[in-house]
């Protein structure tokens, strides 16, 4: 089967985002491998530019339009997104010098709206259903003759996004700690996507592992009952998994993971508040959904059995800290 990307679109990716986005570090913690049971190693992308993974496939976009079709990219981008796509692909069209035109339901946090704004980018605000969102953005596309970038749904995006495994998988290696196992989030799925054909491709030997909310788990109910099945009314902590698979996405994630695991609030919440304490990262719940996993998943221990290395992803740290103070307090309340 034809598959929207390859290793090659992935390896171009690398090559262009270089010197625009962060080589982000490897971490570890003892503290953390002891609960796991297993060596954990650590993709922190909420040290990346805008905090989170996101930047890299909406600077891949971007730069790729601007080698192939300068004159297009004179037009501008175009996205519908509340969330950290928004900002990332308002930063690089900042930094290639072009207008972007940001779609964002008018119930988005204002400071989500101020800060793509921040980067120099119109937003322009419509009623919180996809329909609106869709009907807006075909509208400013007509009117500006913009280029319309999918959050996920995109190669260039998920190629974008493949980059964290090919860092992962080559600073592990350098670390003297080869990674047998990774365990990556699930939402819209292009970072699953792009990541695992980076990880097939280069070490097929390596398990590629999905982690999802049980408050949206369509990817899972996908995978288990062998039919695309859409997110209907999710409900999760993890507010950045809360879309579905696309028709570029899910065909990668379907043929290739090994298998998909998923946890609950409680267990969310609590894998959040180990990373605050004990490893001293602000990242959001939907980050922590891959720790949740790791340890408290026990079909994902059987799974994992014999992977004593398990890279984990974390996707950003765009974090309202109130509202994340509110829900470790929860953790203290007897249930």
């Amino acid at each position: 089967m034809n598959y929207a990307i390859s290793l090659a679109d992935i390896q171009a990716a690398a090559r262009r985002i270089k010197g625009y986005v962060h080589r982000t570090p490897i971490m570890t913690c003892q503290t953390l491998d002891a609960l796991a049971g297993r060596h954990l190693v650590f993709k922190p992308e909420n040290l990346q530019k805008v905090g989170a993974f996101k930047a890299r496939g909406a600077f891949n976009a971007v730069l790729s339009i601007k080698e192939t079709s300068p004159e297009t990219l004179t037009r501008g981008v175009i996205t519908h997104s509340s969330g950290n796509h928004a900002q990332a692909l308002a930063l690089a069209a900042r930094d290639s010098g072009c207008p972007a035109n940001i779609i964002m339901p008018s119930n988005a946090p204002s400071v989500k709206k101020a800060a793509v704004r921040g980067y120099g980018a119109t937003v322009h605000e419509c009623e919180p259903t996809l329909e609106a969102r869709e009907a807006t953005a075909d509208k400013v596309e007509k009117a500006t003759g913009g280029v319309f970038i999918h959050p996920y749904n995109n190669p260039l995006i998920m190629a974008g996004q493949g980059t964290v495994a090919l860092e992962m998988l080559e600073q592990a290696e350098e670390a003297g700690t080869p990674l047998d196992a990774v365990l990556i989030p699930v939402g819209g799925g292009g970072l699953l996507s792009g990541c695992t054909v980076a990880v097939k491709s280069l070490r097929p030997g390596v398990k590629v592992f999905a982690a999802e909310p049980k408050g949206a788990d369509d990817t899972y109910t996908s995978l288990k009952s062998g039919e695309w099945v859409p997110s209907v009314k999710p409900d999760t902590v993890a507010d950045g998994l809360l879309t579905s698979t696309g028709d570029l996405t899910f065909p990668i994630i379907r043929d290739k993971i090994d298998d998909i695991f998923v946890v609950d609030e409680e267990e969310i919440i609590r894998a959040t508040k180990l990373v605050w304490e004990r490893m001293k990262l602000v990242v959001e719940p939907s980050a922590a959904v891959t720790l949740a996993v790791a340890l408290f998943n026990a079909d994902f221990k059987r799974a994992a059995e014999g992977c004593k290395t398990v890279g984990i992803v974390f996707t950003g740290g765009n974090v309202d800290f109130e509202r994340a103070v509110a829900l470790f307090k929860t953790l203290e309340v007897p249930q």
